[in-house]
């Protein structure tokens, strides 16, 4: 089975996501999922072939699932329901093609990617079950810092109301998406994952249409007014997992400890 994020977007529109979120624990006895914090910036290509390697170990049995938070130099990524219209300025930075559901994204410095590596055999074969997961993780971090975060059931993805901006055309209250999601499923394990803007220069995102949808703004953990740094997002993230998704073992930084970790 492979299955993208564009299919999830015409599944989760006709149901509500809110109501089907419950944790989304392994089976009893499964082994924890490895938390791996990456340094530095890490080259799009890099990461995909990383994931694909490990993705295929997972489904075959010889490593357990894994949770790895990085950040990218400044690019976008065209998802596979990206419309070329969308990308407005295609000079700026490098495209890649993620291979993933969605449209066009943006990826780079002060923005904390979580690349989601779950086997949703151990857990449960339920797409929209897993989004709604993924978007409760981001709605209990941001909790964490007095950000209410919600879902909005016509577009996948978190987004917080903006009172303090000009009301949006058709009167209601503005807002802006503070974390994407964008995932792909092979054979029930996951890939790709979330990404949550922290301090990443809002201008990267004028190059393109994000997510293909317009009249709506980007906004970061910063540019809401909260000094927060990487390490407070990550540790956040950490808590609010183990609510959602279970038990981690945290195995540091892959570069440090490339052995064990063998991405």
């Amino acid at each position: 089975m492979t299955q993208t994020a564009g299919d999830i977007v015409t599944m989760t529109a006709n149901g509500n996501r809110e109501a089907i979120v419950t944790p989304f624990f392994a089976a009893p006895g499964a082994p924890p999922v490895r938390w791996v914090i990456e340094p530095g910036l890490v080259p799009y290509a890099d990461a995909l072939q990383r994931m694909e390697s490990l993705v295929a170990d997972i489904r075959d049995g010889k490593e357990c699932e894994t949770v790895w938070l990085i950040e990218h130099p400044p690019l976008y990524t065209a998802g596979t329901s990206a419309h070329r219209g969308d990308l407005l300025d295609p000079g700026r930075f490098p495209v890649h093609d993620a291979g993933r559901g969605g449209e066009y994204t943006y990826h780079g410095p002060g923005q904390r990617v979580a690349y989601v590596m779950l086997d949703l055999k151990r857990r449960r074969e339920d797409v929209r079950a897993f989004v709604a997961a993924l978007e409760e993780w981001i709605i209990a971090t941001l909790e964490r810092f007095n950000i209410k975060g919600e879902r909005r059931e016509d577009r996948v993805g978190v987004w917080v109301m903006r009172p303090d901006r000009p009301p949006l055309p058709n009167g209601s209250c503005a807002e802006d998406k503070i974390a994407a999601i964008g995932i792909r499923l092979r054979k029930w394990v996951s890939f790709h994952g979330i990404a949550i803007n922290v301090e990443p220069d809002l201008s990267h995102f004028d190059g393109i249409v994000p997510c293909g949808i317009e009249g709506y703004g980007v906004t970061s953990l910063v540019d809401l007014g909260l000094p927060v740094a990487m390490a407070d997002l990550d540790g956040a993230l950490k808590s609010a997992f183990l609510e959602v998704f279970g038990p981690i073992e945290d195995a540091g930084n892959v570069s440090a400890r490339t052995e064990k970790v063998a991405l």
